[in-house]
């Protein structure tokens, strides 16, 4: 059975190409800006989590893939690209920040 004919959906020119692009960065959001964020928060949680050194290392990189996991699911859940965008590079930023200011005065074994 086809689908109905709605006689107010028109189909622009420039539409699919547009969709695509939308799509195509989110996917780019999800994997690259994931991973920053990832590896920021990561950086972080490793000065300052207050363990012995292999601990923190550890929880840590496993928290990264928490993270990765919502970051992804916070980009395609976002209203639009750039929604999904600028809280992951905003977030990334300050949390690596954080992780080079602290890295001196951070938690030691």
């Amino acid at each position: 059975m086809p689908a109905p004919h709605l006689p107010h959906s028109k189909h622009r020119p420039g539409s699919a190409l547009r969709y695509r692009l939308a799509i195509a960065s989110r996917i780019t959001a999800a994997v690259c800006g994931g991973y920053y964020v990832a590896y920021a928060s990561t950086a972080l949680l490793t000065v300052v989590l207050p363990m012995d050194r292999i601990n923190r290392v550890m929880t840590a990189s496993l928290l990264s893939f928490v993270v990765w996991c919502a970051t992804a699911i916070w980009v395609f859940a976002a209203r639009n690209a750039w929604r999904g965008w600028w809280p992951l590079l905003a977030s990334g930023t300050v949390m690596l920040g954080a992780a080079l200011a602290f890295r001196d005065s951070g938690m030691r074994p």
